[in-house]
């Protein structure tokens, strides 16, 4: 077995044994919390004052029972376990008898329509914007570093307040919440998806433009570093092409640009939560959001293991990746 095979290995098992350790608080951190969702669900039913103390104390065993929360702790994580090995992920508490796959697969699509694209386009942009700034100088730089700085400091909560401030409250440009308007059905037609167009564009603007910052300040800090490198300078002294050299240069500041992307990527199922909340937008953000709410464990537990798997497999690929497209890794790995 090459070094380079035990370096593929060696991260092949701290990747299972991250998933195990996240895999027990995944299923810990719902329970820890105050209150059980039994409580929301018979208090919701005892709303009218139609159910006496007793047929309360009767449903409310009922639902312990059928929740399976009257087991040790232990035999529900095995139960968890086992039903997670066969693709279960249970049925929710408190919009039973819905499935959890069934309400992440209404949601995930929402957020994937949201985040890919602003990701995409704003690590576009912020590598070019950052590149720019760092090659030009000048005028250029003065003013992009700055502003970037400002905007990637900046939380996604925050500019989102502030963009349904000002342009749906104070200018009612755009709708201010919702995914799409709340008179009509989603169908397969122009009228609705014109709609969810409308509600696209600010929780939009609001992750791509800070995601433009961060990636130029990235960019501008890898480019800055790498214009000044030893071999930029040896390069010029032998009269290698300008043009050659920027290349180089750039193809080696993209590097945790990449790994930046990918876990952006990885993580975009987590990225934005709370601009979802703020916005009303019906993906994950919003599911996590109203299930902590009801302390609906099964919920909790399978969207915050699928940012898991996500967040570890982004890892896990970049690290892989890494291994096959920088030979300074693989030399050293190799024992080359």
């Amino acid at each position: 077995m090459t070094r380079f095979q035990r370096y593929l290995l060696n991260k092949a098992f701290w990747f299972f044994l991250a998933f195990f350790i996240a895999l027990i608080f995944n299923f810990l951190l719902p329970r820890l919390m105050p209150g059980n969702p039994v409580d929301a669900i018979v208090g919701q039913m005892a709303t009218g004052g139609g159910l006496s103390g007793e047929a309360q104390q009767r449903i409310y065993a009922a639902y312990i029972a059928e929740f399976g929360l009257d087991q040790p702790i232990t035999s529900q994580f095995v139960t968890y376990v086992s039903r997670l090995a066969q693709g279960d992920l249970g049925i929710s508490f408190a919009r039973s008898p819905a499935r959890v796959q069934q309400l992440i697969g209404q949601a995930l699509p929402w957020t994937i329509a949201l985040q890919l694209p602003a990701i995409i386009i704003g690590w576009t942009l912020g590598n070019i914007l950052g590149a720019l700034a760092a090659y030009k100088k000048g005028w250029l730089d003065r003013g992009l570093f700055p502003t970037s700085m400002f905007i990637s400091s900046m939380p996604y909560y925050c500019l989102s307040i502030i963009l349904l401030y000002v342009l749906a409250v104070f200018w009612p440009i755009f709708p201010a919440g919702g995914g799409y308007s709340y008179a009509l059905t989603p169908a397969l037609n122009w009228t609705f998806f014109s709609s969810v167009m409308e509600h696209y564009w600010l929780p939009f603007l609001s992750l791509v433009v800070i995601f433009v910052g961060g990636q130029a300040i990235g960019m501008r800090a890898m480019s800055i570093y790498e214009l000044d490198a030893d071999y930029v300078r040896f390069s010029r002294s032998l009269g290698v092409d300008d043009n050659r050299i920027i290349a180089y240069i750039f193809r080696n500041a993209m590097l945790p640009q990449v790994t930046g992307l990918a876990l952006a990527i990885g993580s975009l199922v987590s990225g934005a939560l709370i601009t979802e909340i703020v916005f009303g937008y019906p993906g994950i953000g919003s599911l996590l959001f109203s299930s902590i709410r009801q302390n609906d464990y099964p919920v909790i537990q399978g969207v915050t293991l699928l940012i898991m798997i996500a967040v570890l497999t982004a890892n896990f690929l970049v690290d892989i990746t890494y291994g096959f497209i920088d030979p300074r890794i693989r030399a050293r790995a190799s024992g080359d």
